[in-house]
């Protein structure tokens, strides 16, 4: 484990679905512990936060796209029109990017997301609705567009208590 934590054993578990060497989106990267775990795997990233000063050990990366972006802020999706043989998402959910995601998922490439359901108000942040996934959110979200590899919403043990998440892998097809 690096100074920048674990990776989500959600994003480990679907990682070599990203096919090898692909363009991976790590959006709202945060300090970049997926950033530079799929660096460190071969993969090109595009990390994109409103903060990306937590990233500056690794911005002499050639393979490694910084983009600081509110995208909360409102205005067009800052990467529209690209896709990626990866998108990564993990403890993060602004509605409005959802389509926005789908549609960034190359052929061939996959969608890997993981983050709070309404559940997890009972233990802790974030509790506002807007932050919170409702049942069935992520199915919901990539339906008609993409394959569901896998897809969970449970309640899980952690170090500091419990979290409620949903998360999902799904692939475009080629």
């Amino acid at each position: 484990m690096t100074a920048r934590g674990a990776p989500s054993a959600w994003v480990t578990r679907f990682a070599d679905r990203i096919p090898p060497g692909g363009t991976v989106l790590d959006l709202a990267c945060g300090n970049g512990r997926h950033t530079a775990f799929l660096l460190e795997r071969g993969h090109p990233v595009v990390a994109v936060d409103r903060a990306i000063s937590g990233l500056a050990d690794l911005a002499g990366d050639a393979r490694l796209e910084l983009v600081k972006a509110d995208l909360e802020a409102g205005g067009r999706f800052p990467l529209a029109g690209r896709t990626f043989a990866g998108v990564v998402v993990t403890s993060y959910l602004h509605r409005p990017v959802l389509p926005d995601l789908v549609a960034a998922v190359a052929p061939g490439g996959v969608l890997i997301y993981e983050t709070f359901t309404r559940r997890h108000a009972a233990f802790g942040r974030p509790r506002n609705p807007a932050f919170l996934l409702e049942p069935g959110e992520l199915l919901h979200a990539v339906r008609g567009e993409l394959t569901v590899l896998a897809h969970g919403d449970r309640i899980e043990a952690t170090p500091t208590g419990h979290r409620a998440v949903q998360h999902i892998c799904a692939r475009r097809r080629a």
